[in-house]
């Protein structure tokens, strides 16, 4: 027996549609004025201003953090730890770079922090 090969569906052609305009008597309101919020421009900058870091790595088992820094940042400061699902305040109680302790730490490095809460990749951190 042949195989009978199947027809493609041709699409529909698409139906004019006819819109019909009705007069009607317009009644112009007052416009109340909306002012920009500066606020808005003030938080965000001062978020920027405050970022000092990002989370480029967490290890569950110990509650460990990596951060590449972008300020600098020394034990005793409080930080804000801020992403999709994570928001939270703490301090520095200790840092690591390679397993070694520090008490301050450079723009551009990778700091190991132990971190309250757990926390993701990309995740921003904040002084507070």
């Amino acid at each position: 027996m042949p195989l009978k090969k199947k027809k493609a569906k041709k699409p529909a052609a698409k139906k004019r549609v006819v819109k019909k305009v009705l007069k009607k008597k317009i009644v112009k309101k007052p416009v109340k004025k909306v002012l920009k919020r500066k606020k808005t421009a003030k938080k965000t900058a001062l978020k920027k201003a405050n970022i000092i870091g990002v989370i480029t790595h967490y290890f569950p088992h110990v509650q460990a953090a990596v951060i590449k820094l972008k300020a600098p940042l020394s034990v005793g400061d409080k930080i804000k730890i801020k992403g999709h699902t994570t928001d939270f305040t703490q301090s520095v109680n200790s840092m690591q770079i390679d397993r070694v302790p520090i008490d301050k730490a450079k723009p551009g490095q990778e700091i190991g922090l132990l971190a309250k809460s757990r926390v993701r990749q990309h995740d921003t951190v904040y002084k507070a």
